[in-house]
């Protein structure tokens, strides 16, 4: 690509997303992110002339949705010449089907590292929906996704062409568990008082939640412990103090940006490098449960360079206005007894004042739902999904249980 027509499709771009910006039409108090997944790769095959269909699942309903669509690790320039949002009606079948623009236009270009909100589209939505995102990719393209859908996503055949529109689901005829391209959902709801943002690592992502049970599983039934947390807010929590959730977990992934042991493919991954994209991009944010360490203690990472990162991002959290609450980090068999030491170090940090001596905000304990009294470096067996590190849906659950829905409403906008 010649670099003069590389600066225009960025300057398009750019412009599309400043258009499209939250706040842009004098109203960004009513937009709430109300579902999430964030980017860690990209798709294992490209995608050519096709159409890509997405279910994601909102923690709380409006009049209106816009929906974030990323390129962060595509291999390249991705076109989309079509996309439309509806309503699920189960496996790839959608009714009520809006057409999404971008700044006006039907298409966008989105660069390698790119992302771009569409304008806002009514269509009304409630908690627990799930909105199908259906996309047409012009042209080829490996694009960015997010791998643990824990559902089933949609594909049509290569060349098959646009079917963004098909109430039908007959056209998409492969099944993939990852969320391609659409990374967030906004709802304009003016009743709402903010987003919830879980940021961490595997157990954030909800590994371990399509586990119901000894020869049970349960994919896409949403038990993350964000899910039965949002589910929680609208079922528990007066009008005044209703909550969007939107999950920012990548499996894997460190607070620190390095570790001694960290695989290549989490290099770049660590909490403070995807802090903008993955939590202050979004919308309506008023709090964060920071869940991450285990990882680091498993990479070889010490109790002060987890603190440090910890430190750096409670900072740059607590600039934006936004509540930080902190879990110590969890139990996890493979430990050494070094890591234990720094995992009790943590603790103490963490639990000073019940506010990580005053640079956080608070604590949610969940190392207290999930160790089990008689070992406790190890999960409670009903809480475990078999790996010693993830909780089954029980285990969800009981982390979502845990959460002060008063400590979240006393962050929220008044």
């Amino acid at each position: 690509m010649r670099a003069a027509h590389r600066i225009a499709v960025l300057a398009t771009v750019s412009a599309l997303v400043v258009a499209s910006a939250p706040g842009a039409d004098g109203a960004g108090h009513a937009w709430f992110t109300s579902w999430a997944q964030s980017q860690d790769g990209h798709a294992d095959a490209p995608v050519s002339g096709q159409s890509l269909r997405m279910i994601t699942h909102l923690s709380q309903g409006g009049d209106a949705v816009r929906v974030r669509l990323q390129n962060t690790f595509g291999t390249g320039p991705l076109t989309i010449g079509h996309a439309t949002a509806g309503l699920s009606t189960g496996g790839a079948g959608v009714s009520g089907a809006r057409d999404l623009t971008f700044a006006g236009r039907s298409a966008v270009t989105i660069p390698v590292g790119g992302d771009v909100w569409s304008d806002e589209t009514r269509l009304a939505t409630r908690p627990d929906t799930n909105l199908a995102v259906s996309m047409f990719v012009a042209g080829a393209a490996t694009p960015g996704r997010h791998g643990a859908a824990l559902r089933d996503n949609y594909l049509s055949a290569p060349g098959s062409g646009d079917h963004t529109a098909d109430v039908s689901g007959g056209a998409f005829t492969t099944t993939v568990g990852s969320t391609y391209v659409v990374s967030a959902v906004d709802v304009h709801n003016l009743s709402l008082k903010g987003t919830v943002v879980p940021f961490g690592s595997s157990v954030v992502d909800g590994i371990g939640s399509t586990n119901c049970g000894p020869g049970c599983t349960q994919l896409g039934a949403d038990r993350r412990w964000a899910d039965d947390l949002a589910r929680r807010i609208v079922a528990e929590s007066p009008a005044s103090a209703q909550l969007a959730v939107a999950n920012a977990g990548v499996s894997g992934t460190t607070s620190a940006p390095s570790c001694p042991g960290m695989p290549p493919s989490v290099a770049g991954l660590d909490a403070s490098s995807r802090l903008d994209r993955d939590v202050l991009a979004l919308h309506g944010v008023t709090s964060v449960i920071y869940y991450y360490g285990t990882n680091d203690l498993a990479y070889g990472c010490d109790a002060a360079a987890i603190l440090s990162s910890y430190r750096a991002v409670f900072e740059r959290l607590r600039a934006a206005g936004i509540a930080v609450y902190v879990t110590p980090s969890t139990p996890r068999p493979g430990y050494s007894d070094a890591a234990n030491l720094a995992r009790h170090e943590i603790g103490l940090y963490v639990s000073r004042w019940s506010a990580c001596g005053g640079e956080c905000s608070g604590v949610v304990d969940f190392d207290q739902v999930l160790k089990d009294p008689l070992k406790p470096n190890t999960i409670l067996p009903a809480y475990d999904n078999g790996d010693g590190i993830h909780a089954n849906a029980a285990g969800q659950q009981a982390l979502a249980d845990f959460v002060s829905l008063p400590m979240l409403a006393g962050s929220a906008r008044k």
